[in-house]
């Protein structure tokens, strides 16, 4: 039977108006955890430790929260953040007279390195409940993969200090793997080709700093935010332990906010939260909730 005018345009108009688009409704298949303040060496000391060391050793000392502020980043982009900072780059001036240039960013970085894996022997700890996690999400099917802005080197070295203490990811991605590393998302993505998971929404990126959480809103995944061990509390778990009470708040509340402010879906104390918040993403997938 021939369609009515009528009948014609109902049809043109709802072609115009809707969309056929397909839509995932399943369960986290992934997690891609970061290293240091999230799985491994509770208040983020060993690459900070290591940044205060190699800068004190050019004469130009810096502070803690100068060594914090870019963390999260590859670590030879770190170190020129650092170098930008404005107080770093006058200090830097005063002592050699001139501005830093590409020589000593690769001096710095090359000095890094060594001083990292130094560092690894004292604050390789794991952070209590990782491996209780990574069971209870394994029971739930979940692959785990792992990130970090540490390079091969530094990784190669964590690697058996993890397992010996019972942490060991299905996948391991580091900086130097890839075209850019955080914020952009290509770790995220190296770790789901790795994996074979797809679609991206099924996987939830677990980090303590903002270009960690960057890193996963701009991969497509949900992102979870560590505060309590992470470097923005800096803090040891003998620390947290006796701080009082009114100071962790605080602490608290600063990392909070700024892991909010910086996109997560979630933030979380520690990693021991992270199975009730996967079975929450899994119930608002299932609603068709999307990253």
């Amino acid at each position: 039977m021939p369609l009515s005018t009528l009948q014609a345009d109902v049809l043109i108009n709802n072609r115009s108006d809707y969309r056929i688009s397909r839509q995932y409704l399943g369960t986290v298949k992934a997690v891609v955890l970061d290293w240091a303040g999230t799985v491994i060496d509770c208040g983020v000391f060993s690459p900070a430790g290591a940044f205060m060391t190699i800068f004190e050793e050019e004469g130009v000392p810096v502070t803690n929260d100068e060594a914090r502020g870019p963390m999260g980043m590859h670590k030879r982009a770190h170190i020129v953040k650092m170098l930008d900072m404005d107080s770093v780059r006058a200090r830097w001036i005063k002592a050699k007279g001139r501005p830093p240039t590409e020589a000593d960013i690769d001096r710095l970085y090359s000095k890094f390195v060594p001083k990292n894996i130094e560092a690894l022997e004292q604050h390789s700890k794991l952070i209590e409940g990782t491996v209780e996690c990574i069971k209870e999400l394994r029971k739930m099917g979940i692959k785990i993969g792992s990130c970090t802005g540490y390079p091969s080197d530094i990784v190669n070295r964590l690697k058996p200090l993890a397992e010996k203490q019972g942490y060991v990811p299905d996948v391991y991605v580091t900086a130097d793997e890839v075209p850019a590393a955080r914020p952009m998302p290509y770790m995220v993505w190296l770790n789901a080709i790795r994996m074979v998971v797809s679609p991206v929404e099924s996987v939830v990126k677990v980090d303590d700093t903002v270009d960690g959480i960057r890193e996963g809103t701009s991969a497509g995944c949900w992102t979870v935010g560590v505060a309590k061990t992470g470097n923005y509390v800096a803090a040891s778990q003998k620390e947290l332990d006796s701080m009082p009470s009114d100071e962790l708040e605080r602490k608290l509340q600063n990392a909070y906010e700024r892991l909010h402010d910086a996109g997560s879906h979630y933030v979380i104390d520690t990693i021991k939260d992270l199975p009730d918040v996967i079975r929450d993403i899994n119930r608002r997938m299932a609603m068709g909730d999307r990253p």
